[in-house]
């Protein structure tokens, strides 16, 4: 659904809600009871009107701290995890319990990075939220803290709910958090600080008005909701920021009323092949253009100055150009033989491989832009 302007939310189907540690969270109490219930009251609210949720909850590892008392430890990764042990099940409980109230049953999805790289796990996680959907049924969507490592971590759930939102194929993915969407600056230092009711381009400037801070509980500050609000619009999800505190906001949102940030969807949008190679797949190494080759095309031997890392044929590479990421991909040939290569012309691989399989070290079809901003 390509919705254009406000008037267009009321036609939505299914949203990805994200819903950040600092409203979820208490520091004297652990689980935020009232924002849980008031949450399982706008769900239920949205499901009477045949609107479907998936929530993409922050929380387990902030709740960890409260029950061990780790509130100003800085944790290292096996400490989360162990927190995230601890508050998965206590955040859970306290979900059944609202959502019961409203007769309403939850699920359970804890979801890593590397789950949505694998297709056949991508199309599993899909079908999974689909019959949950048919059922009635509000899954809730966690990164799986307890076992995700740095190098698969999707970095905050901003991203993750992002991601989710293409895997459930939503309509709409919003990102409720404690402020009132994104600013021209700063309100907390600018008392005229102007919000932006409507982006439909995440332009450069756009970008540059978030800060990098998170709430004292979360990871991700506005900058993260912007990159989520980024891959979810290029993947044709409208994205939205709304204040969480505020009651009735979801609603008021869906209604048509000016909450809110809401972000369109544009001409730039990617097909699930770019996204997959955009947004999910590991890097593994680096490709560096020489002056005047910026990509755009199939990157050709003639186009490299030098190469980082190793790779074997298929994997994702970046491509950088005058010290800027401009690309991802993926490569024809392995950084062995693309290291016998560099210096050389397309035309003389096969004479210092003894074989062909393309003239391109990156097609095309396999190259994705990455924003400049």
């Amino acid at each position: 659904m390509m919705m254009k302007q406000r008037d267009n939310l009321g036609q939505v189907k299914r949203i990805v809600l994200k819903v950040g540690s600092s409203l979820l969270a208490d520091p004297a109490h652990g689980i935020n009871t009232s924002m849980v219930k008031r949450l399982a009251k706008d769900i239920k609210a949205l499901q009477d009107k045949n609107i479907q949720v998936c929530l993409v909850s922050s929380g387990a590892v902030a709740l960890g701290r409260v029950q061990l008392g780790w509130l100003d430890k800085k944790l290292n990764v096996h400490e989360k995890q162990a927190a995230a042990a601890i508050g998965q099940p206590l955040l859970m409980h306290a979900y059944q319990q609202a959502f019961s109230e409203q007769d309403l049953v939850v699920a359970q999805m804890l979801l890593t990075k590397d789950d949505l790289r694998h297709r056949r796990r991508y199309i599993n996680a899909s079908n999974t939220s689909k019959t949950l959907f048919a059922a009635g049924v509000v899954p809730i969507v966690n990164e799986n803290d307890t076992v995700v490592v740095e190098e698969i971590k999707f970095g905050d759930n901003d991203a993750l709910g992002a991601l989710v939102s293409t895997v459930v194929e939503a309509d709409l993915m919003v990102m409720m958090t404690d402020v009132d969407g994104l600013f021209e600056s700063n309100p907390q230092q600018d008392t005229h600080a102007k919000r932006l009711s409507n982006v439909t381009q995440l332009t450069t400037n756009i970008m540059d008005m978030a800060g990098d801070v998170g709430s004292s509980f979360g990871t991700g500050g506005m900058k993260s909701k912007l990159d989520a609000a980024k891959i979810a619009t290029q993947s044709g999800v409208t994205a939205a920021i709304i204040n969480g505190q505020s009651q009735g906001e979801l609603l008021k949102l869906l209604g048509g009323e000016d909450v809110g940030t809401v972000f369109y969807c544009n001409n730039d949008r990617q097909s699930w092949h770019q996204h997959w190679i955009a947004n999910l797949l590991p890097v593994s190494g680096k490709l560096m253009l020489k002056q005047g080759a910026d990509g755009g095309d199939s990157i050709m031997l003639e186009h490299i100055q030098s190469l980082e890392g190793q790779f074997d044929k298929g994997d994702c590479v970046e491509i950088w150009y005058d010290d800027m990421l401009i690309a991802r991909g993926l490569t024809n040939y392995n950084s062995e033989d693309m290291l016998k290569l560099l210096g050389k012309h397309s035309r003389n691989i096969e004479a210092i491989l003894g074989y062909v399989d393309f003239k391109s070290m990156v097609h095309r079809d396999n190259l994705v832009m990455v924003s400049k901003s």
